[in-house]
């Protein structure tokens, strides 16, 4: 005779395995997996031509000697000397910095942030590579 107060055994066993095996899977799987989409990218147009834009290089030497332009400077009296060249200059004019790898880094910053005081926005770091 059945007894109604017995509760039924329930084995979660084979279940706890089956989503094992499939979690597994699942972790071997996912990484191989990539998407790609596809897009359009616009084409540029090919009948404009490049204007030779001016530029200004700045260049640190090892021993402190800033060129700029050709203009050989000391580095503390930089920011003076390029107030002075940069003057009716446009501010749009990119800036170029070439700096020998064993300077300190307050002496890189001196300058660019001389540069950046001056109203020239547009300077980039140039590295060898």
């Amino acid at each position: 005779m059945y007894d109604f107060n017995d509760k039924p055994d329930l084995n979660i066993t084979p279940l706890v395995d089956i989503m094992l095996v499939l979690l597994a899977i699942l972790m071997v799987t996912a990484p191989v997996v990539e998407f790609e989409e596809t897009i359009n990218l616009p084409t540029g147009s090919r009948s404009q031509q490049t204007q030779d834009v001016q530029k200004i290089d700045i260049i640190i030497t090892k021993e402190r000697v800033v060129t700029l332009n050709k203009n050989k400077v000391e580095i503390k009296n930089f920011p003076d000397s390029f107030l002075q060249f940069s003057s009716g200059k446009d501010q749009n004019t990119p800036i170029y910095i070439r700096a020998d790898k064993t300077l300190q880094y307050d002496d890189i910053i001196f300058v660019l942030k001389s540069v950046k005081e001056a109203g020239f926005f547009k300077v980039a770091l140039v590295t060898d590579g």
